[in-house]
């Protein structure tokens, strides 16, 4: 099994804003209060294009849909949330906290991957969990270590434990749960998606341990992922505040792999964490200053890697 893969797939914004529906558990959002929903969504369109234009650069193949114009989709610039792509040819489908972001979920997005040779076998649908109030955010929640099989998941509102464990079965992946907090106005709060706070690639693994309060928990993700062989690059809750740990490893031109980031990511790493990263591979940042304030997500959230088999 490949921890990373080659492509991904990007949904070009039409109508990006700030999600009041998502602020209620996303404290990463901010509004943008001088500018108006014109500006930020024409600011985040030039930020998107920016950074697909330099993912293409190094030879990784972004497969870019347009949002359409007749729906109310603020969030669909990460549709890591709603869908996954695996290499047996199983899409996962997941249930959304907000429901303005259920809309997101398109059947011509997949249409699209099968119209570029990609190979859609069975389609594994947790959608009705909704109705039930229960949510698993795709692999904004999950965490997922493909080559050995684990899965990493950080409780929170928008990430539920039986579900996780469902998809962990369905999918032959062993759970790790863990509760990962963040200090809001002098409280600790559940971090909303765990690749906020955390990232895997192939030989390393950036994560902000401080974020687990509880020790027991702490010992266990780190044993997994020592045992697993990754190295465990610690970022602090300031870097992740800064969208640090919402990174992602691709491979472009030759296999070479890329770890992928904000440039406010980037920016907040010491030159110690930047050279342990770089001992793995050449990083790639872009600026996402506006999607980042408004969306409370990053460059890991906009990219849906894509496993699928080609035809």
């Amino acid at each position: 099994m490949n921890q990373i893969t080659n492509t991904i797939l990007m949904i070009r914004p039409i109508g990006f804003r700030m999600n009041e529906q998502t602020a209620v558990n996303n404290y990463y959002q901010k509004v943008l209060d001088n500018l108006l929903p014109a500006t930020v969504n024409a600011k985040a369109q030039e930020e998107f294009d920016a950074y697909v234009e330099k993912l293409r650069a190094k030879g990784i193949n972004v497969i870019v849909v347009n949002d359409t114009p007749d729906t109310d989709t603020p969030d669909s610039i990460f549709p890591n949330n709603w869908v996954s792509f695996h290499e047996n040819g199983n899409v996962g489908l997941y249930p959304m906290f907000a429901e303005n972001r259920r809309v997101e979920r398109r059947e011509d997005v997949l249409d699209t991957l099968e119209q570029n040779g990609f190979v859609i076998n069975n389609i594994v649908d947790y959608t009705d969990a909704e109705a039930e109030e229960v949510f698993l955010e795709g692999t904004g929640s999950l965490l997922l270590d493909r080559a050995n099989r684990i899965a990493y998941c950080a409780l929170s509102p928008r990430a539920d434990e039986s579900l996780f464990i469902e998809f962990c079965e369905d999918f032959e992946f062993t759970p790790v749960v863990f509760t990962a907090n963040q200090t809001v106005n002098g409280k600790r709060e559940a971090i909303y998606h765990t690749n906020v706070m955390m990232c895997l690639a192939e030989t390393f693994a950036v994560i902000c341990l401080d974020c687990i309060d509880d020790k027991k928990e702490r010992k266990n993700v780190i044993k997994h992922l020592t045992e697993s062989g990754k190295e465990v690059i610690r970022i602090t809750e300031a870097q992740v505040n800064n969208f640090a740990g919402n990174m992602l490893q691709v491979k472009g031109e030759n296999d070479q792999p890329y770890l992928i980031m904000s440039e406010a990511a980037l920016q907040s790493l010491s030159e110690a964490q930047i050279s342990i990263i770089e001992s793995h591979c050449p990083i790639v940042s872009s600026s996402l200053d506006t999607i980042e304030a408004c969306g409370g997500g990053s460059a890991r959230c906009m990219m849906a890697e894509v496993f699928l088999p080609k035809a």
